[in-house]
């Protein structure tokens, strides 16, 4: 059962959007601004670079012996504060005409993850133990409400590699902007043009999510630069699982389980998320698992799983905790429950559909590799397949089976079928050369569904398609 709290968690995300701080200050009473990590005194050198442009805010009064300001930028003096000059008296730890330099501000990027926090503490929750967001969703996206505290100042660098940055809503100095036109009006002022540079334009929409089967981020166009910030530089982790997958949306190749979803108008992806966590998240089996639920575009999932004019599927994205060395093994056997889980009652949730694609770590090699990709159909069909059985499904050249409402599209690589022994095993009748198709399976009309072969990755002749026993002709 979904607990009020978490009811009141999907309302929130869903119609609101997420709160998204702002980190980075460029306060004058903030010590890590200043490149000897700690305050001036009031007997030292205080240096701000002449080419600099920025706003600093000022909190507490301030003595002043020598002070070089930069051409273009401005003092904002908090209440009681004030700039006062020194009495240049000596003081214990002040050395007199010590030179304190104010650093430069102009890196402080809006994608990068490090300058943003989410807060939850806006609608009185703390952030859920199972999901993880992907990298793209670690900055601002396109229905969140964007924070710059009150009582501080800061720089901004909008270079972008998309025209516009979307967003529902922007606080600033006490002031909350719902529409372009009144934040426009603020960016061109002269505090706007210090606080914010750069080639982007914030568009503000005041718009909420109203899609119950979810909304894009809108952050793929400047995944790029999320990710240059994110590694500064370096590399992503080795991982050790076989053939690793890399979700969209991510930085990273990950270790465990990806399941795409194709579904239909009843689909709600926070109900849907609520019941896979309260249905396997909080089993001791997968208590260490992490899951990210969010809706993508198709470029990059099998046209097998989803029709001609699908725009957007649901990418479930499965890892075994927050380490990067994770094997990605209990990610993986939740893929599989959860696909069970579909063959069950996804038509419930609105689930039409569903393809996955699973690692497996080194010493475990009878796992699915991330060559292995299954499209599970809901359907009479799949209600009658035991999990065995689609544990040795089929790569076939073509074949017209006839399933109402449904398809089933599973691929195999070589050595997951070798890894399986299909010889010796289980009496299958799905996988018997010799087993009578009735005529009522076979059709030739608009509901017939097409099982064509992938073209990526290497497959094995399947028994259900040998030449002697039955195929598409017979139909």
């Amino acid at each position: 059962m979904l607990t009020a709290a978490f009811i009141l968690s999907l309302y929130c995300h869903v119609a609101g959007g997420l709160h998204r701080e702002w980190l980075p200050d460029t306060n004058f009473n903030n010590a890590s601004n200043w490149d000897k990590g700690k305050l001036p005194c009031k007997n030292n050198r205080i240096l701000f670079s002449k080419d600099q442009e920025l706003a600093v805010f000022v909190q507490t009064p301030i003595d002043v012996k020598e002070m070089y300001v930069p051409l273009d930028g401005e003092f904002i003096l908090g209440h009681g504060a004030e700039l006062a000059a020194s009495d240049g008296h000596r003081a214990p730890g002040c050395e007199t005409g010590e030179e304190v330099t104010f650093k430069d501000p102009d890196h402080y990027s809006w994608y990068d993850p490090k300058n943003w926090q989410t807060s939850f503490s806006a609608i009185g929750l703390g952030q859920d133990q199972h999901a993880f967001p992907l990298d793209e969703e670690t900055v601002p996206c396109q229905h969140d409400d964007v924070v710059f505290q009150p009582a501080t100042s800061f720089r901004v660098d909008l270079n972008s590699d998309a025209q516009n940055i979307h967003l529902q809503t922007i606080s600033l100095m006490n002031k909350r902007y719902s529409s372009s036109e009144d934040f426009l009006e603020y960016r061109e002022s002269h505090t706007g043009r210090l606080q914010f540079h750069g080639n982007g334009s914030v568009t503000v929409t005041n718009t909420k999510c109203e899609d119950r089967s979810g909304c894009q981020c809108g952050n793929s166009r400047n995944l790029r630069r999320i990710c240059v910030n994110l590694l500064q530089g370096g590399h992503c982790p080795e991982l050790d699982c076989v053939n690793p997958l890399k979700p969209q949306g991510h930085c990273c190749e990950i270790c465990g389980a990806i399941i795409y979803l194709k579904y239909d108008g009843k689909f709600n992806l926070e109900l849907y998320k609520g019941h896979l966590i309260n249905s396997f998240l909080g089993l001791d089996d997968y208590k260490d698992v992490r899951i990210s639920l969010t809706k993508v575009d198709t470029q990059h999932v099998s046209k097998a799983a989803l029709p001609n004019n699908a725009l957007a599927s649901i990418q479930t994205v499965l890892v075994d905790g927050a380490s990067s060395t994770a094997t990605g093994t209990s990610a993986a056997r939740l893929a599989e429950d959860i696909l069970a889980d579909i063959t069950r009652q996804g038509d419930v949730f609105g689930i039409v559909s569903a393809e996955v694609q699973m690692t497996t770590s080194d010493d475990e090699p009878g796992n699915m590799s991330a060559g292995t990709m299954a499209g599970i159909g809901i359907g009479v069909l799949l209600a009658a397949l035991s999990t065995a059985g689609l544990a040795a499904t089929f790569t076939s050249p073509r074949i017209r089976v006839k399933i109402p409402s449904a398809f089933v599209n599973v691929k195999n690589d070589l050595n997951r079928y070798a890894a399986f022994n299909v010889d010796g095993g289980f009496s299958n009748p799905v996988f018997d050369p010799q087993v009578n198709l009735s005529p009522d399976l076979c059709s030739t009309g608009e509901d017939a569904i097409n099982i064509v072969p992938s073209q990526l990755g290497s497959y094995i002749t399947n028994p259900m398609f040998n030449p002697h026993g039955f195929g598409e002709q017979e139909c």
